[in-house]
């Protein structure tokens, strides 16, 4: 392991220096997460009250400009993870080993005894701009969302607020077209392929500005459901303020789907001394009313626009300060008010140099048993992270 990781470091300097000569480019990072987790309820077949692990995470941004009007596109993660929780639970790997799209681009190319290595391309896709059109076909980022912690337009590729170690989001194959109308206005269609008309969508969007205010609507069919939607951004006297509602019609040959409306609105605002705030509602007209139990930080790989929590209503808040140019704290909550479980995020970031960054967060969760936070536990990282 330690020499793979030598070689590959050394590729990364190789590679980036001789882009510079190039129409190409090679960037990404490298960092070490720590985590220690001490559950609330134990893990099937493991009599641990801790478990810990450490994730070695290398990202590698590649972009070809093979003219003015064409740019190739790959990007990957590989991250190594060892530790008690991938040592006494071995099927945690097949946990990490997912690929939600179309074609597999996840794979394991070495492990061994409590430890293994897993890589995916999340990013693979040809870029063509000519004109007011642009038409982007491969595995890519479609990011509909406008709110900052839930986003129920992001019906392509939703992620968990969470998943704080996971910057880039995960993407989907999909073929984009679109056409600028305007300065600020545009409109796109999307089609995302699948084994099935059940992880098939096609869906469109257009986005426009009007009275200081960005404004997009959307609608087509994604998955099992039907679905139409709009989103506001603008800002209430220097606060910002956004907004998102979706509303989706089950298919007339989906099974197991139901009606719904997922709907969120956000404030946030930085006053003078960089002390910024921050708040959000989200509503799910299918949510439950009692304990809203199901949310797993490690295993759920299924998050949808739909099912953004199980919850019928979640309340967010986060104030952030920046104490000095390089030391900045963060804080955060979710609050369940059916069920009155909650969660609580302190955060530190330090930055070293301008391209190293040490950070230590924390996720607790609390709450009775079956509420949506109740059974998790509490969850405490350190991460270094080196930007090249």
């Amino acid at each position: 392991m330690k020499h793979f990781y030598t070689l590959l470091l050394l590729l990364i300097f190789a590679v980036s220096a001789f882009a510079q000569e190039r129409n190409w480019t090679l960037n990404g990072y490298v960092k070490e997460l720590f985590m220690y987790y001490t559950p609330e309820q134990q893990i099937p077949g493991l009599n641990l009250d801790h478990l810990t692990t450490n994730t070695i995470h290398n990202r590698l941004n590649f972009e070809w400009y093979t003219s003015n009007e064409i740019t190739v596109v790959a990007e990957m993660r590989n991250r190594i993870l060892f530790g008690s929780l991938v040592k006494k639970f071995p099927a945690y790997q097949s946990t990490v080993d997912v690929d939600n799209g179309y074609f597999d681009l996840s794979f394991v190319p070495i492990d061994g005894n409590g430890w293994f290595m897993h890589s995916m391309f999340d990013r693979a896709y040809i870029d063509w701009i000519s004109g007011n059109w642009q038409v982007r076909a491969g595995r890519q980022r479609v990011n509909w969302g406008i709110n900052l912690v839930w986003n129920p337009n992001d019906v392509f590729n939703s992620f968990s607020y969470f998943d704080f170690d996971y910057e880039e989001r995960p993407g989907t194959d999909a073929l984009r077209v679109q056409y600028y109308t305007g300065t600020t206005s545009s409109a796109e269609l999307v089609y995302q392929i699948g084994e099935n008309e059940n992880e098939m969508a096609l869906a469109g969007l257009y986005h426009f500005s009007q009275w200081s205010y960005d404004f997009q609507f959307m609608g087509g069919w994604v998955g099992a459901d039907y679905v139409i939607g709009a989103g506001w951004a603008g800002d209430i006297r220097g606060a910002g303020f956004r907004g998102e509602i979706t509303h989706f019609m089950p298919r007339e040959n989906s099974l197991g789907s139901e009606k719904a409306t997922v709907a969120s609105i956000s404030a946030d605002y930085t006053f003078p001394s960089s002390l910024y705030f921050q708040t959000s509602v989200l509503y799910n007209s299918h949510g439950k009313k009692g304990n809203a139990g199901g949310i797993d930080p490690f295993f759920n790989n299924q998050l949808s626009a739909k099912y953004l929590s199980f919850a019928q209503y979640s309340l967010f808040g986060q104030c952030s300060y920046s104490v000095t140019p390089l030391l900045s704290t963060s804080i955060s909550g979710i609050v369940n008010p059916n069920d009155g479980s909650w969660y609580f995020g302190p955060s530190l970031t330090y930055s070293l140099q301008n391209n190293l960054e040490l950070m230590a967060t924390s996720q607790l969760f609390f709450g009775k048993n079956g509420s949506e936070f109740g059974d998790i536990g509490q969850l405490l990282f350190g991460r270094l992270k080196w930007s090249f």
